[in-house]
């Protein structure tokens, strides 16, 4: 356990991923703008559908998100160069943070795990190699790092992977309906026959399957290291081409520097660079250990298996669904209209969601109970700045992938007075077998 943790190793895996980070991060910010996404998620909508709990968080008015993100962008470069690196780090992922928590229509697994990140490289000496810090100031510059930082690194992989290769295991994957969806949106005149056939959507199902559960144990074992790592370019190249995920695969591959022996990745990428002369052991980082990265790694360990004491299926329910490493793992569709009553006399009210948001919005609206109940509260609060009270009921239906449609929703729950359960089932969401 001392080696594992406190035993000096070389510190240019972390310089090198920094670098990488950083790009990926630039990269991301930068073609936001660039794409229409900033302006279709924080500036057109008028209701941004924050995580709850989030409301008060809401994007800059005018032009404001572009200039946040182009911040944001420039940070990106700061922590690849290294320059006032805590700060650049520390701010990005303040500013990362309420991107994040302002908006779900974008959610993907890899923002959070990005921000999660970021909070690790906030912890970690990254910029004690190969950095402008290191050059301005010479008492930062550092040959070595403690082992844990390295490891905790692969600890979150490895989490990652795990729980995404066990939600998986589930009918609609392994009979290879969801993956026949998926390839079925991919409509290139190349691919187009193969990836109709059943066999082929099985051998990405099983291959994925089997690629999630061996991938860090075979990046850890020397003597299937390489295989790994040219099955991870396949697979996330894959992914990058295919399913179109933005910068989660790069930022997947760029992970395997931690999985090689430091000396390897210093010879490789820093050649100049002093082999540590030290190979002793260090005590620095213990009480970051043992009071951040201790119960982190708890958290991070029960997170994933929360849906297991909420009633229902967390496929249909979506309760428990988030920060649980549930990867692209259903097709998922949905209708929803909403019946407006003024309380005070009954009479049935209009109002036009389509008018106020974007198509995206309104197609993650209909297929997320929690979204659902948010759009309720927003209409809500658009009758009450008029002066009237009224109650919201929302008649929705949904399938997964592409089964028969089922009510969703309890049409007789006024989902205006309904208050969001955090912890546990929301009675007024039907449960699949009811």
């Amino acid at each position: 356990m001392k080696k594992l943790l406190f035993q000096k190793t070389d510190i240019a895996p972390l310089a090198v991923f920094r670098i990488a980070f950083g790009f990926i991060l630039a990269w991301h910010c930068f073609s936001h703008i660039t794409s229409g996404q900033v302006k279709s998620r924080y500036i057109d909508p008028d209701f941004t559908f924050s995580h709850i709990g989030m409301e008060w968080l809401q994007p800059l008015p005018g032009n404001g998100m572009y200039y946040y993100f182009a911040l944001m962008g420039i940070l990106g470069l700061f922590i690849m160069a290294g320059l006032f690196y805590r700060y650049s780090m520390g701010l990005f992922t303040v500013l990362w943070a309420g991107c994040y928590y302002m908006q779900k229509i974008g959610y993907n697994n890899h923002y959070y795990l990005m921000l999660l990140f970021c909070i690790f490289m906030l912890l970690l000496p990254a910029n004690a190699y190969a950095s402008v810090d290191s050059r301005i100031n010479p008492s930062l510059k550092k040959q070595w790092m403690p082992a844990w930082c390295r490891n905790v690194i692969i600890l979150q992989i490895a989490i990652v992977y795990f729980y995404a290769a066990v939600a998986k295991l589930y009918p609609g994957w392994m009979d290879g309906t969801f993956t026949a969806i998926m390839l079925s949106k991919f409509q290139h005149p190349w691919v187009i026959e193969l990836f109709s056939k059943k066999w082929f959507a099985l051998f990405v199902a099983y291959s994925g399957l089997a690629f999630d559960f061996l991938i860090v144990p075979m990046l850890l074992w020397k003597k299937t290291r390489n295989f790994a790592v040219l099955a991870s370019l396949l697979f996330h190249l894959f992914n990058s081409l295919v399913l179109r995920i933005g910068i989660f695969p790069y930022f997947s591959l760029s992970l395997i520097v931690f999985f090689y022996p430091p000396e390897t990745i210093r010879k490789l990428f820093f050649p100049k660079k002093l082999p540590v002369q030290d190979v002793g052991y260090t005590s620095q980082g213990k009480k970051l250990l043992l009071f951040f990265f201790l119960p982190y790694f708890i958290i991070q360990l029960l997170l994933p298996v929360r849906h297991i004491f909420i009633k229902g299926d967390v496929m249909w329910t979506e309760e428990g669904h988030r920060l649980s490493w549930r990867m692209m793992l259903r097709s998922r569709g949905g209708d929803v209209s909403f019946k407006i009553i003024d309380k005070e006399n009954g009479r049935e009210l209009y109002y036009d969601l389509g008018n106020n948001l974007p198509k995206r919005h309104i197609q993650n609206l209909e297929i997320c109970p929690d979204m659902i109940w948010q759009a309720a509260q927003y209409i809500k609060h658009k009758f009450s700045r008029q002066g009237i009270d009224v109650a919201v009921y929302a008649i929705a239906t949904n399938s997964i992938n592409r089964g028969a449609k089922r009510l969703l929703i309890n049409p007789d729950t006024d989902l205006a007075a309904a208050k969001w359960d955090y912890f546990f089932h929301n009675e007024w969401i039907i449960l699949y077998n009811d």
